[in-house]
C-alpha cells in the first residue's frame, strides 16, 4: 500500500502514518515468514542432496564391496588351485627322484624302469620318505629281470680294463655279447654308434 493512495483519500497524516506502520509490520512479518520458509526449503533441499549423495556413495561402496568380495574370492580360489598344483608337482618331483634313486645303477635303462612304477600306490609321508617303493622295486625286478644288472658288471665300453674307457677296438666290440652291447649303448651311445659302423 502506498502513502499517496491514503493521502488522496483525505486521511489525516497521523492516521496515514499508523496505517503505513501497521502495513510495514505486516510486510516485514511476511518477509520474515518467507525468509524462514525459504531457509527451511533450502535446508531441506540441501539435506535431500546430502542424503542423495550419501545414498549414491553407499550404493557405490556396496557395488565396490561386492566387486572387491568377488575379486578376493577369485584370488582365494586361484591361490588354492596354485597351492594344490604346486603340491602335486612337488609330490611328483619327490616321487620321481625317489624312484630314480632306488633304481640308479641297478638297471640298464632308468627311464624304462621308472615308468614301471605305479606312483598312485606310493605314499609320501610327512618326513618326505616314499613308502612302498621297495616293494614295487622287488616286484618289477621279478617281472622284468632283463632290465636289471646282475652281479659285478664291468664297464661295458672298457671290457679290457684299460684306464681310458674310449680305448676299445673294433675287435673287442665284435666279441661283446648282446648284454654288453646294450650296456655300451646305454652308457656311451656315441661310442657304440662309432664302433657299430660297418
Amino acid at each position: 500500500m502506498k502513502r499517496k493512495f491514503l493521502e488522496d483519500l483525505g486521511l489525516d497524516k497521523d492516521i496515514v502514518d499508523q496505517i503505513m506502520q501497521e502495513n510495514g509490520n505486516d510486510i516485514n512479518k511476511a518477509k520474515s515468514d518467507y525468509e524462514d520458509i525459504k531457509t527451511q526449503l533450502e535446508t531441506a533441499n540441501n539435506t535431500i542432496k546430502e542424503r542423495d549423495a550419501q545414498l549414491k556413495t553407499l550404493k557405490d561402496s556396496v557395488g565396490d564391496n561386492e566387486t572387491l568380495k568377488a575379486q578376493i574370492t577369485d584370488l582365494e580360489n586361484k591361490n588354492k588351485e596354485y597351492v594344490e598344483k604346486y603340491s602335486n608337482e612337488l609330490k611328483e618331483l619327490k616321487l620321481n627322484s625317489a624312484i630314480k634313486l632306488a633304481i640308479h645303477g641297478k638297471v640298464f635303462n632308468e627311464d624304462i624302469a621308472a615308468n614301471l612304477f605305479d606312483k598312485s600306490k606310493l605314499v609320501l609321508d610327512d618326513d618326505g620318505k616314499v613308502i612302498g617303493i621297495d616293494e614295487q622295486l622287488e616286484n618289477i625286478k621279478k617281472d622284468n629281470a632283463f632290465l636289471f644288472k646282475t652281479g659285478e658288471v664291468k664297464t661295458p665300453y672298457n671290457p679290457a680294463g684299460g684306464s681310458n674307457p674310449t680305448e676299445i677296438t673294433k675287435e673287442q666290440f665284435s666279441k661283446m655279447g648282446y648284454k654288453e652291447r646294450v650296456e655300451l649303448y646305454n652308457t656311451n651311445k656315441e661310442l657304440y654308434t662309432e664302433l657299430n659302423k660297418e
